[in-house]
């Protein structure tokens, strides 16, 4: 069908005040999703014109086109008409200081040689860890389920109040998992960080590179403060510089293998060792720390029934299968809905950006619109993924929505890996290399847990770029 050309609308308003304006709003007059909802009313269109944060000093460029529906968004897959450089994160760039001095893999546009490189040895490295990959993890959740029922009997004894929290619980485990897999077994008490520091030092990490697109939930007459510290100036790497320094040793001795090959390529051991770093600590571990509180928050405040056929699913394939195996998982219809649902609801990334490589037009559900060679285009993925055009009662959690013929199709519009769900990671592409490492990750976490649980009941709030859950009760299943 052919659409209309319309004018993009909105604006940038006056430069710099414009842009720290719009700043202003996106972190605390409105929020977030305020900040794109009364824009997209009063524009009447999912397509317009904003300043994007964290703007001024940080920002190359703060103006960009905004895209929030669910046909417009794919434009920024498409690597043949979107340049992907330097647009990781946002409108900047962290600091290479915080890599060694190398532009990592996730910062390189599929045009750059060294893209494919090392997308393609990295992809090989996952397909290599095919067989260690569920035994491992499963002794991992095991570890941290004692740990959440020990926490919920002290609770329960008196000891604490207020339930588990479940997020520095996930974070211990993902850590020790990604070692075990990555680094032949050394874990986090093991490296020169000790198991106290790393998580610290991790999170330290991740937060200096983050931190522009960040607010921290402090009282309000704090915000101005904020502001000048997290959205106005970088924070210096050069705090960081020494145990960064120790990691990257116990790194470079202990994954010693996988260094070699990637000597062997033509990749300098140097290079190699902070690209490992970035994919495990960034992406792995900065991953796994969003994901798995989204999936428990999701699921659990979607109530008991839920809980009880996912239980039912789950243990009955597990019987009928002998086992929890890849194949049995592949058969869990309901359990592999219930994890793209809330990958749709709480995309781990909610942003997306790119540059326009050509004069293009692009398509939303009512009209067309042109954008401009180098225009930076930018993508909220929360409003693409509960596009009401697309989902029927798309602000709610369905368990059930993608079991069927007719659910399978809308995993079309699930774009939460920089893709769409029913594509794969490639060299030529920026869909996430983990990307189906993650949906089985997330099956396993919901099969091992209805394996031992019936149901539970969660408090769950935010964290900057996340949520967050604390276990109130959990019921035990009758027979493990």
């Amino acid at each position: 069908m052919d659409l209309p050309v319309k004018t993009i609308p909105g604006g940038y308003g006056v430069p710099f005040f414009g842009a720290v304006g719009d700043r202003i709003d996106f972190f605390y007059k409105q929020g977030t999703d305020l900040f794109f909802k009364t824009r997209m009313e009063k524009y009447g269109s999912t397509v317009f014109r904003s300043n994007i944060a964290p703007g001024p000093f940080i920002s190359k460029d703060s103006r960009v086109v905004v895209l929030l529906d669910a046909v417009s968004f794919p434009i920024l897959f498409d690597t043949a008409k979107v340049e992907k450089r330097d647009v990781f994160i946002g409108t900047y760039m962290p600091s290479v200081s915080y890599t060694g001095g190398y532009r990592m893999l996730a910062y390189l546009d599929p045009s750059e040689p060294r893209h494919e490189l090392f997308k393609r040895y990295f992809l090989s490295l996952l397909a290599s860890k095919h067989g260690k990959f569920i035994p491992l993890f499963r002794s991992s959740l095991s570890r941290l389920f004692v740990e959440l029922e020990d926490g919920l009997s002290d609770n329960n004894n008196g000891k604490h109040k207020g339930g588990v929290y479940f997020n520095d619980l996930n974070e211990k485990m993902s850590l020790n998992f990604l070692y075990n897999l990555f680094f032949d077994g050394i874990g986090p008490s093991d490296s020169i960080l000790g198991t106290d520091k790393a998580p610290k030092f991790f999170d330290s990490w991740l937060f200096f590179q983050l931190s522009p697109l960040m607010t921290l939930g402090l009282p309000k007459f704090l915000d101005p403060l904020e502001d000048l510290f997290l959205h106005t100036f970088p924070l210096p790497p050069f705090l960081l510089r020494s145990d960064y320094k120790k990691f990257y040793k116990a790194v470079n001795e202990a994954a010693g293998p996988v260094l070699d090959e990637m000597e062997k390529l033509g990749i300098s051991r140097d290079e190699a060792c902070h690209n490992l770093i970035f994919l495990v600590i960034f992406n792995a571990y900065g991953g796994m720390k969003n994901a798995f509180p989204v999936l428990l928050k999701w699921v659990g405040t979607a109530g008991k029934d839920l809980h009880h056929r996912l239980a039912d699913e789950i243990r009955g394939i597990v019987e009928a299968e002998g086992g929890l195996t890849l194949a049995s998982l592949e058969k869990m219809r309901l359990t592999k809905s219930a994890v793209y649902e809330a990958l749709r609801m709480e995309p781990p990334v909610p942003f997306q950006y790119g540059h326009a490589k050509e004069d293009m037009v692009i398509r939303s559900h009512d009209a067309a619109y042109e954008i401009k060679k180098g225009e930076m285009i930018f993508g909220y993925q929360p409003f693409a993924t509960r596009d009401p055009k697309v989902f029927e009662k798309a602000e709610e959690f369905v368990g059930d929505r993608f079991v069927g013929e007719e659910g399978e199709k809308l995993l079309n519009y699930v774009y939460w890996s920089n893709g769409r769900e029913v594509d794969n990671p490639t060299p030529g592409n920026k869909q996430c290399l983990g990307k189906n490492l993650v949906v089985t990750m997330c099956r396993v976490m919901l099969a091992e847990f209805f394996l031992r649980y019936d149901t539970f009941e969660v408090n769950v709030g935010t964290v900057p770029l996340g949520s967050s859950v604390t276990f109130k009760s959990l019921t035990k299943a009758a027979r493990i």
